[in-house]
């Protein structure tokens, strides 16, 4: 996705040059729509610059800072030596997370989505989140909630929230459940102490996965989840719930699995 407008004075930029002359440099910016600036070449380099080919080569991918923009001449004027290692990496880095996260829209909204559908729904994921990437980030590390304050319909989150969490990968989330676990029949306490083992996973718990079982207040026991995805912690907390209920029922016994802690009174 590319935005329309003007860059703002003082922002970095991502850019891919495009011609390169004896007074400077042109650069297409990747990130506005039909936008050109202008590197001088005093601003190519410090220092004396006996031939601008030494410093910069056509179709190169460059992150420059944009000094001033005039409108009404249509002008964008860059530096490229006002931008240091790290905010060439960061800039890098961010740039290509938005790319990412541009063809997860794709994914989402399908192939015949239009393109005022989809500046809409952009539109709202960087109004909520800053950027189209922040918005998936969150999406799939909050759900529903992390868009709650959009004005996107209930299919447009469901679609948005569903390709993010197939798709996004942060350090790690944690996900946590409830299960009631009750066994009425002979064996109980240790029928009870084998359900909690089974939702331990008996040891085959993934490497990357952090599963713990904690003891909340009869019947209630909590089951909290760490895993570098979404996905991938919740489908551990439904297995972990699954196997407790299943160890159990065979003891005659009853569980009930649960996203929220049950209250005193209820």
């Amino acid at each position: 996705m590319k935005y329309s407008g003007w860059p703002d004075p003082g922002e970095l930029v991502v850019g891919k040059i495009d011609e390169i002359e004896d007074f400077g440099v042109f650069v297409n910016l990747e990130e506005y729509q039909d936008q050109r600036g202008l590197i001088h070449i005093s601003e190519v380099a410090s220092g004396w610059i006996k031939n601008v080919r030494d410093h910069v080569r056509e179709g190169q991918i460059v992150v420059c800072k944009v000094l001033d923009v005039d409108e009404e001449s249509q002008q964008i004027d860059l530096s490229l030596k006002d931008v240091n290692d790290h905010q060439r990496s960061e800039k890098i880095q961010q740039w290509k997370n938005e790319q990412k996260a541009d063809n997860w829209m794709g994914l989402a909204l399908g192939d015949g989505a239009d393109d005022e559908t989809y500046t809409a729904i952009a539109n709202e994921l960087i109004g909520a989140h800053g950027g189209l990437y922040n918005g998936f980030k969150q999406a799939a590390i909050h759900g529903d909630e992390a868009l709650e304050n959009t004005d996107l319909s209930d299919d447009e989150l469901e679609a948005i929230v569903e390709t993010a969490r197939e798709n996004v990968s942060v350090p790690y989330v944690n996900v946590t459940g409830y299960v009631d676990l009750e066994n009425p029949s002979p064996s109980g306490v240790d029928g009870i102490r084998e359900a909690l083992k089974a939702a331990e996973g008996n040891g085959e718990i993934p490497d990357e996965v952090d599963l713990e079982v904690s003891y909340v207040g009869a019947p209630e026991y909590r089951i909290n989840v760490q895993a570098p995805n979404y996905k991938t912690a919740e489908s551990q907390l439904e297995e972990s719930a699954r196997r407790a209920i299943a160890a159990l029922e065979e003891h005659g016994g009853t569980g009930e699995f649960h996203r929220e802690r049950r209250t005193d009174d209820e």
